[in-house]
């Protein structure tokens, strides 16, 4: 199970923690089954400000070239701006970004927009976790096979050497 404490910095969540109710409501109106580890960390902090803000990438993206930068995790809930069923949730992205209707938009990153993470569900079984690149035609990078994956993966961008980062030949 993951830690609340160590997922998230001391900024607090976005929304109320997750009851059973909302949760039924939410995953019938997205028309997906939320991964349990995303659940269960709703349950007790849902939503907010990473505590670690990078994550391993196999190739470059336009953020970087070894990783993605990570801001937020969206609540589970339609309260708050950032939550899957709120104003700027799921349905936004594909709607007015034009991103591509692969699943759920659960994280973004300091890019404001121009790249966002996501729970890929094209394949049946767990959700892999995807980079979607808006700088790069929408380009779809697996970065962890499933939620509790991508979170346990979160490190600290201070851990990479940004001065050493290529130019990317595509920007």
């Amino acid at each position: 199970m993951l830690d609340s404490s160590t997922v998230f910095d001391h900024s607090g969540p976005f929304e109320a923690p997750l009851t059973d109710e909302v949760l039924r409501a939410v995953e019938a109106q997205l028309g997906h089954r939320l991964p349990t580890a995303y659940v269960d960390l709703a349950r007790r902090h849902n939503g907010g400000t990473f505590a670690r803000d990078a994550h391993p990438a196999p190739s470059r993206t336009t953020w970087a070239e070894d990783h993605v930068g990570v801001v937020s995790l969206a609540a589970i809930g339609r309260t708050a701006d950032f939550s899957l069923c709120g104003e700027l949730g799921s349905a936004f992205w594909v709607a007015e970004w034009g991103y591509p209707d692969i699943g759920l938009y659960i994280a973004d990153c300091p890019s404001a927009g121009h790249d966002l993470i996501a729970l890929d569900y094209r394949s049946p079984g767990e959700p892999t976790v995807v980079h979607v690149d808006q700088e790069r035609g929408y380009r779809i990078t697996i970065l962890a096979p499933d939620f509790e994956t991508f979170v346990a993966g979160l490190v600290h961008e201070s851990e990479y050497d940004l001065n050493e980062a290529a130019p990317d030949p595509q920007r």
